[in-house]
């Protein structure tokens, strides 16, 4: 490209135009800051019942999710059911003030909840809310 000057000489302009970069790149971020929750909250797959009155709960690091197989998962990480115990323990006292989130699937044995909360009640934690899928657009 050349422009002519004051002078009446023709000079070559050797500037990059980064503009389109920085909008390419911008737009790239926006699409994974998007995606990333879809795809981390889809690790574990559970049929949640459905609820006309469910309510959202605030975040806890408490988040236990059991299949309808019975597999127990804490935060998205496999747990084994005597490793449990040990591993609330070594949380100290203020487990009483925590919540823990349960997220059955609809199949699950309410046995296996119930062994769930069990754990949990012995291990300090008393309040819990139970993960349902939100009903009200349905009929």
């Amino acid at each position: 490209m050349a422009h002519s000057s004051s002078s009446g000489e023709d000079e070559v302009i050797s500037a990059i135009n980064v503009t389109p970069l920085v909008d390419v790149v911008l737009v790239l971020l926006v699409i994974f800051l998007i995606t990333a929750p879809v795809i981390y909250q889809s690790a574990i797959k559970v049929q949640l019942p459905k609820a006309k009155s469910g309510e959202q709960s605030q975040k806890t690091p408490f988040h236990f999710t059991l299949t309808k197989e019975g597999q127990l998962s804490w935060d998205k990480e496999t747990v084994d059911w005597e490793a449990l115990g040990k591993r609330l323990s070594t949380m100290g006292p203020d487990l009483a003030e925590q919540t823990a989130i349960i997220s059955a699937d609809q199949a699950t044995q309410h046995g296996t909840v119930i062994r769930l909360m069990d754990v949990l009640r012995q291990a300090g934690l008393t309040k819990f809310a139970l993960s349902v899928e939100s009903a009200r657009n349905s009929k």
